[in-house]
């Protein structure tokens, strides 16, 4: 009984971990919150939450954490972003993640900026895309965090119920 205690708590400390990581950088949101539901499954041998869960919880988690990157770039795509403004915003993403919570926000939308600047086009242009990344960064946060929301969701459904 004890020792299953230690798996919840550990469990809840991962899965709240990665709740902060849907909003805040540096924390892999999905695959902490992953991390966590397994942890609770193996602290009861997987017997209410067995491999078929597990395999789903994953596939939900991968799709959560791939998710920012194409929603950034089918948003610059959608506002007219050439491919130099969909790198741009691609790279600008990836930056924005070592530059904090203002990094995260506004890095695509530079990115996509300089990389729209570096193709000759003029500066409507160029923030158009990075209107249309930042859009699209902000609908991928969304739909990450009904990803993350729908794993706890799961995993309380096959377990509790």
């Amino acid at each position: 009984m004890e020792n299953i205690l230690v798996y919840w708590i550990a469990a809840a400390i991962f899965v709240g971990l990665g709740l902060a990581g849907l909003i805040l950088p540096g924390l892999p949101g999905a695959p902490l919150i992953f991390a966590g539901l397994v942890i609770a499954a193996w602290g009861e041998s997987f017997t209410y939450v067995g491999l078929w869960t597990i395999a789903a919880l994953a596939l939900l988690a991968l799709l959560a954490y791939g998710v920012d990157f194409w929603a950034t770039l089918f948003g610059a795509k959608k506002f007219g972003a050439s491919k130099r403004g969909i790198i741009g915003a691609l790279l600008g993403a990836v930056a924005g993640l070592f530059l904090g919570l203002p990094g995260v926000i506004f890095a695509p939308f530079i990115g996509a900026v300089i990389g729209e600047l570096s193709g000759q086009r003029n500066l409507s242009q160029a923030a158009r895309a990075g209107i249309g990344a930042t859009i699209g960064l902000v609908l991928g946060a969304a739909l990450k965090i009904a990803l993350a929301f729908a794993m706890i969701g799961i995993f309380i459904v096959t377990r509790f119920l």
